[in-house]
Protein backbone atom coordinates (compact mmCIF):
# COMPACT_ATOMS: atom_id res chain seq x y z
CA UNK A 1 0.00 0.00 0.00
CA UNK A 2 0.86 3.55 -1.01
CA UNK A 3 2.37 6.19 2.16
CA UNK A 4 0.11 9.23 0.48
CA UNK A 5 -3.38 10.08 1.64
CA UNK A 6 -6.07 8.39 -0.45
CA UNK A 7 -7.01 11.30 -2.32
CA UNK A 8 -3.90 11.62 -4.18
CA UNK A 9 -2.05 14.62 -2.24
CA UNK A 10 1.47 13.89 -1.85
CA UNK A 11 1.38 15.17 1.91
CA UNK A 12 -1.54 15.37 4.45
CA UNK A 13 -3.07 19.13 4.49
CA UNK A 14 -3.72 20.55 7.56
CA UNK A 15 -7.35 21.02 8.14
CA UNK A 16 -7.13 24.43 10.14
CA UNK A 17 -5.46 28.04 9.53
CA UNK A 18 -2.28 28.65 11.04
CA UNK A 19 -2.54 31.44 13.54
CA UNK A 20 0.06 34.03 13.65
CA UNK A 21 0.46 37.16 15.55
CA UNK A 22 -0.73 40.49 14.04
CA UNK A 23 1.82 42.29 12.45
CA UNK A 24 2.15 46.25 13.23
CA UNK A 25 4.88 47.77 12.05
CA UNK A 26 3.30 49.74 10.18
CA UNK A 27 1.41 50.91 12.64
CA UNK A 28 4.40 53.04 13.59
CA UNK A 29 4.29 54.51 10.16
CA UNK A 30 0.77 55.11 9.87
CA UNK A 31 1.30 57.35 12.99
CA UNK A 32 4.77 59.09 12.10
CA UNK A 33 2.45 59.97 8.79
CA UNK A 34 -0.34 61.57 10.61
CA UNK A 35 1.11 63.56 13.08
CA UNK A 36 3.15 64.83 9.89
CA UNK A 37 -0.21 65.36 8.32
CA UNK A 38 -1.33 67.35 11.54
CA UNK A 39 1.90 69.64 11.51
CA UNK A 40 1.17 70.65 8.15
CA UNK A 41 -2.03 71.31 7.93
CA UNK A 42 -1.36 73.51 11.09
CA UNK A 43 1.40 75.05 9.36
CA UNK A 44 -1.09 75.71 6.52
CA UNK A 45 -3.52 76.81 8.47
CA UNK A 46 -1.38 79.74 10.66
CA UNK A 47 0.24 80.78 7.05
CA UNK A 48 -3.14 81.17 6.02
CA UNK A 49 -4.57 83.20 9.00
CA UNK A 50 -1.66 85.33 8.59
CA UNK A 51 -1.77 86.12 5.32
CA UNK A 52 -5.48 87.01 6.15
CA UNK A 53 -4.45 89.29 8.95
CA UNK A 54 -1.41 91.16 6.76
CA UNK A 55 -3.81 91.76 3.83
CA UNK A 56 -3.54 95.10 2.53
CA UNK A 57 -6.58 96.13 1.70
Amino acid sequence: MSEHPPDGRVFAMPTHRTTRAPARPTGRAVTLGLTLAVLAGAGWLAGMIYTLITWQL
